[in-house]
């Protein structure tokens, strides 16, 4: 089922950063949607949720870099 989650990610400090964010998680297999806001340090993403789940998405955000900081909504 397509689920959407809003995550914090910590340590984005600029666009550059927000980008390498969104083409780490879009590579995943069963993402199929990612926004993420520079500003408010969170991310959006629409994913398949019988092929990814939460953890495999903070394991990607803290392999390239930066800080997984928990589910918002």
């Amino acid at each position: 089922m397509i689920v959407e989650k809003i995550v914090r990610v910590e340590g984005m400090s600029c666009v550059s950063c927000a980008k390498a964010v969104e083409n780490a998680l879009k590579s995943m297999e069963g993402v199929r949607g990612v926004e993420v806001n520079l500003e408010e340090g969170i991310a959006k993403i629409q994913f398949d949720d019988e092929l990814v789940n939460i953890e495999k998405i903070a394991e990607k955000i803290e392999k390239i870099g930066y800080k997984f900081g928990g589910v918002v909504s």
